[in-house]
């Protein structure tokens, strides 16, 4: 127990060290952010993270510049704004296990917050407070401990440097850059979207395709993540080389180290030649790993020793072989919930975390749906040799409503199939183009949307929806979060995101 403990202080602190390489190659202060907000939540676990930081040209005005994971952002800011004065204030960090009762303050001052357990840490540059990071756990998540605080002060030390830019930072605090660039370039290497979630996803790519560090990539099945990964390697200084892609989930247990690192002939029953691993044909390159989380145990461990000595020995040998690879990985779960479940590797999760991405499902971008639709309209007409020009407004506003399981892979052969049912003289997709079952489906949604009072928006009613749609199941499945995602088809991550944000809670016995 001690040793594993021990193992885990070394990867967390060897993971600090890393992202102290990336953040020196980063040139986009707002992606310093995300990274640090990342990093933290992966070292501690915390239901919030947020932080602030003191304009420089007027050092009076706080703001929060970055939040992840919130419980409730008004009232997450309110704490932020009050804690942070406190450790301005003393000049010292606070760690609190109630902050409800916390006699640091005044009686019933957070008596509305839903937090339980807090840890606030200041920013320090020259012994001068640039800005304060706050950790928030509530009564379903553990207390913070001494060793976090400690673990932070360290994260601390590390990160202030990077996030003291002057310049950089009176710039935040007045206007964003623009990012239509981004759209231009990216759109050229297949991905395509407008949306804000989309923007922010490219910027990530943008920033992190300039580091020769290992990225793990978390989003739902068919969200694109090897579109991604490949994204980053055609962008990297290793885009001469080979890209080479694995899905764990897809290859038998035992044939897993095989695949990998390669045999020798007579390694075993059917090993006839010897045979190159996946890792030793991607040297030089790019190897993506799609869902990693299924990655046996035993596997795991042998990849955390690739990873630490870029050496590997083929099946059956006796010989080491060195390797240079930049390790892209994926996984539709949460690689951080499998480590709390033990069932992944905690040192493995961080030597893969260096670099986190997450890739939002569709229903996340929904005004990026009728980009996508027509990109794979013209796609697929130019190979069925048809001529469609459009969708009609009616399936157009159909695809935008409905719910996507299986994110941009299902509206790809959602599309693929309409034009396969389109007539050779047919310029427009329209409702008799859809199959019965499609057709029953939008007049379903009409007749829905019909009962929607015109007094709310778009936006508005499609979250209306979406709140009833996962308190109704959540409410079948006796508030079990895991069992309810499985329901509708998305993940625990994203599951745990909604219930914050549109502030669904179990109700109190």
């Amino acid at each position: 127990m001690e040793d594993n403990f021990n193992n885990n202080l070394i990867s967390k602190l060897e993971s600090l060290i890393e992202l102290a390489q990336v953040l020196g190659q980063q040139s986009d202060y707002e992606e310093v952010l995300r990274l640090v907000v990342e990093k933290v939540s992966a070292l501690v676990n915390s239901d919030s993270a947020l932080i602030m930081m003191i304009n420089p040209k007027t050092r009076n005005t706080i703001k929060t510049i970055y939040a992840e994971r919130n419980m409730d952002d008004e009232r997450n800011h309110f704490l932020h704004i009050n804690i942070s004065g406190w450790v301005i204030l003393n000049n010292s960090s606070l760690i609190s296990s109630d902050i409800k009762s916390d006699d640091r303050f005044r009686k019933k001052l957070f008596d509305k917050v839903q937090a339980k357990s807090a840890i606030c840490i200041p920013f320090r540059v020259e012994n001068i407070i640039i800005g304060t990071l706050l950790l928030l756990n509530g009564e379903s998540n553990y207390s913070f401990t001494q060793h976090d605080l400690s673990l932070l002060e360290k994260f601390s030390a590390i990160v202030s440097p990077f996030l003291h830019c002057t310049q950089t930072i009176a710039q935040y605090f007045v206007s964003p850059l623009p990012k239509q660039v981004l759209l231009n370039k990216y759109a050229m290497l297949g991905l395509l979207g407008k949306s804000k979630i989309f923007i922010e996803m490219l910027q990530a790519i943008e920033a992190a395709a300039r580091c020769d560090v290992r990225i793990l990539l978390e989003g739902e099945s068919g969200t694109g993540k090897e579109l991604v990964a490949r994204a980053v390697h055609k962008l990297s200084l290793r885009s001469q080389n080979k890209f080479v892609a694995i899905d764990c989930g897809a290859i038998q247990p035992n044939l897993v180290e095989s695949e990998l690192f390669g045999h020798i002939k007579g390694a075993f029953t059917g090993a006839s030649v010897d045979r190159k691993g996946l890792l030793e044909e991607a040297n030089g390159g790019t190897l993506f790993m799609d869902e990693i989380n299924n990655l046996p145990f035993d596997m795991q461990s042998k990849l955390l020793r690739v990873l630490q000595d870029e050496e590997i020995r083929p099946v059956g040998s006796n010989q080491i072989r060195k390797v240079n690879v930049r390790i892209i990985t994926a996984s539709s779960s949460s690689l951080q919930k499998l480590v709390v479940e033990k069932s992944f590797r905690e040192d493995l999760f961080y030597r893969l975390n260096v670099y986190p991405i997450f890739v939002p499902s569709l229903n996340e971008r929904v005004e990026d749906i009728p980009m996508l639709a027509d990109y794979f309209l013209r796609k697929f007409s130019l190979e069925q040799e048809k001529e469609i020009k459009g969708f009609h407004e009616e399936v157009l506003d159909f695809m935008k409503q409905r719910r996507w399981a299986g994110n941009i892979r299902e509206l790809e052969n959602f599309v693929e199939r309409l034009v396969t049912l389109t007539t050779k003289k047919q310029k427009i997709i329209d409702r008799k183009t859809l199959p019965p079952e499609l057709q029953k489906e939008l007049k379903k949604s009409k007749k829905d949307s019909s009962n929607i009072p015109t007094t709310k928006s778009l936006s508005e009613s499609l979250t209306d929806y979406e709140e009833e749609l996962i308190r109704t199941t959540l409410k079948n499945c006796n508030w079990n979060q895991s069992k309810a995602a499985r329901a509708l088809n998305i993940s625990e991550h994203d599951m745990r995101y909604k219930m914050k944000k549109l502030r669904i809670e179990k109700p109190k016995a």
